[in-house]
C-alpha cells in the first residue's frame, strides 16, 4: 500500500455524479489542480457497511470544502454499477460527491484485498502537490471515522506538532 510521501498515482477514471444518463464524467489527477484531495475507497457497492460511510462523508463534505479538501469516493466497481445503487438506495440519491470506478487505481495504490478481489477501506489524504499526507487502512468488516479523517486533515494543515488527540484550536506542541 503506498504511504505517506509516495506520489499518489497518475489516473483517468470514469465517474458516477449523478442519476441520470448524463450523470457520469471522467476524472483524472489534474481535475482538482491545487486542492487537497481525500480519496477513499470501500470495498462493493451493495453492501451493508458502505453506505453508513458514503452517506457520512456527504453530510461532512462542506466541512472538508471549508479545509480547501474535496471528497473522492471509489470501489473496483464500475461507473453504472455506482449510478444503479445510487439510484436503489435513498440515503445515496443525492450524493455530494463522485464515486470512481477505481479498478486499475485500487492495484496502483496496492489497496485490494486479495481474498474478497475488493477494496480495502482505505483513505488517503493527499496535498495540492499530489503527495499522500496520509493514508489508513481499514478490514473489510470495520467501518472508518470521519471525524477521525477530519481532525487528521486540521492536524496535517496545521504543519505544528501536534499530541495524541488533538483538535483544531487546542495547543500544538512547541520545542
Amino acid at each position: 500500500m503506498l504511504t505517506v510521501g509516495d506520489r499518489f498515482p497518475e489516473f483517468n477514471v470514469d465517474a458516477c455524479v449523478g442519476n441520470g444518463k448524463d450523470g457520469f464524467t471522467k476524472i483524472h489527477n489534474k481535475s482538482y489542480e491545487g486542492k487537497w484531495i481525500c480519496y477513499f475507497f470501500y470495498p462493493k457497492d451493495f453492501t451493508f457497511i458502505c453506505p453508513t460511510e458514503i452517506v457520512e462523508f456527504g453530510k461532512k463534505l462542506k466541512e472538508f470544502r471549508d479545509r480547501d479538501c474535496e471528497v473522492l469516493g471509489g470501489s473496483t466497481d464500475n461507473e453504472f454499477s455506482h449510478q444503479a445503487w445510487r439510484n436503489a438506495h435513498p440515503d445515496l440519491k443525492d450524493l455530494p460527491y463522485p464515486l470512481i470506478a477505481a479498478t486499475k487505481l485500487a492495484f496502483d495504490l496496492g489497496i485490494v484485498d486479495p481474498n474478497a478481489h475488493a477494496c480495502l477501506r482505505a483513505t488517503f489524504l493527499v496535498d495540492p502537490s499530489g503527495v499522500i499526507q496520509y493514508s489508513c487502512a481499514h478490514p473489510l468488516s470495520v467501518g472508518r471515522s470521519i471525524p477521525e479523517v477530519l481532525r487528521t486533515l486540521d492536524a496535517i494543515q496545521s504543519d505544528e506538532l501536534c499530541p495524541c488527540n488533538w483538535t483544531a484550536g487546542q495547543a500544538t506542541i512547541k520545542v
